[in-house]
């Protein structure tokens, strides 16, 4: 469902690292931030750490019209750069990803120091310059991502999962000095022909939106934090499918891969994955997979989370109402059920 909440547990982590690595956030007043019925001034945000410590921060929400909130209580905690939230080891890609562009900026500190694609509001702006830096030299550091008959760096490993999205593509980055520019080409007859080169403009949207989620998980390491919102879009039911595949491999070498989704391609494609490793040990463990449904409280007009759990073999049984059952309603009605 749309507007219950989803993107708002993606916001609390975020709120969370922009205030450590900047000490502010725009975002508007303290009223936009505090529950409208709350029955108390205080907003509270909580973080469990290796299923071990728990880490609360409280803050005073009784002044509604300021653009800061006060702390009123922080935990005693000193190595809080340790946590993927809040060192280098975190990716943001919103839903907001940018649309094709003649040319993408530099940004040297970002993508070579903080190994980021994104500065704004996660759109990925940087993407073609850290391909451009890690391309060649950086090499895939799980056996289960390393897509087969192709090279292990960063690049080569890129352009093979794009092809399971776009058969036949190849991303190249160009360095232009003041910037970078981003272009696509299609290999012919057995791959010993090649098209010329596109720009970035004169390809599908999907391409463009799917490039920054392939290079993010490839480059992720061992408890890391993606943050992906709507990973489906501009894309084909199989391309999604190949992302979850791929999203899934990742996470089950540890990569804490969060997705905010509409899509079931993403969902069944996680399950398949689950099935998978059942029966061939490639994909993810079914315990290593959670499934949150959200929907809106109506009475309290509060959101309520409903964790949808997934059995071995990709099962998922009693799944709440509303949970990606559109398309049995739609079967019935042209059935004449």
């Amino acid at each position: 469902m749309n507007g219950v909440g989803k993107s708002s547990v993606f916001q609390a982590l975020l709120l969370l690292r922009q205030s450590y690595l900047k000490n502010r956030l725009h975002e508007g007043i303290v009223g936009d931030a505090r529950y409208q019925y709350a029955s108390d001034d205080v907003i509270e945000f909580g973080l469990e750490i290796d299923h071990q410590q728990n880490l609360c921060w409280q803050f005073q929400s009784n002044e509604l019209d300021s653009t800061f909130l006060k702390l009123a209580n922080k935990p005693a905690y000193s190595h809080l750069n340790q946590i993927s939230l809040f060192n280098r080891n975190f990716q943001y890609l919103s839903a907001a990803r940018l649309a094709p562009q003649e040319s993408y900026p530099k940004d040297s500190y970002s993508v070579e120091r903080e190994r980021q694609i994104s500065n704004e509001l996660g759109k990925c702006e940087l993407i073609a310059h850290f391909l451009y830096y890690y391309g060649r030299s950086e090499k895939i550091k799980f056996e289960n991502l390393k897509y087969p008959q192709s090279h292990n760096d960063l690049l080569s490993q890129t352009n093979a999962w794009f092809r399971e999205i776009s058969p036949n593509d190849n991303v190249i980055v160009k360095d232009n000095q003041i910037n970078f520019e981003m272009k696509y080409q299609f290999n012919l007859e057995n791959n010993q022909l090649s098209t010329n080169e596109f720009k970035a403009e004169n390809v599908g949207f999907g391409l463009v939106y799917a490039l920054p989620i392939i290079v993010a998980v490839l480059a992720a390491e061992k408890d890391s934090i993606l943050l992906i919102e709507n990973p489906e879009s501009h894309l084909h039911p199989q391309g999604q499918a190949k992302l979850a595949e791929l999203m899934a491999l990742a996470a089950q070498n540890g990569v804490q891969i969060f997705i905010e989704t509409h899509s079931e391609h993403i969902i069944n494609g996680t399950l398949v994955a689950v099935k998978k490793y059942q029966s061939e040990q490639r994909g993810i463990a079914h315990d290593k997979v959670r499934i949150y449904y959200f929907e809106r409280d109506e009475i309290h007009h509060a959101t309520q989370s409903i964790e949808v759990p997934v059995l071995e073999g990709g099962r998922i049984t009693y799944p709440p109402r509303g949970f990606f059952d559109q398309f049995k309603k739609d079967i019935k009605t042209l059935m004449g059920f």
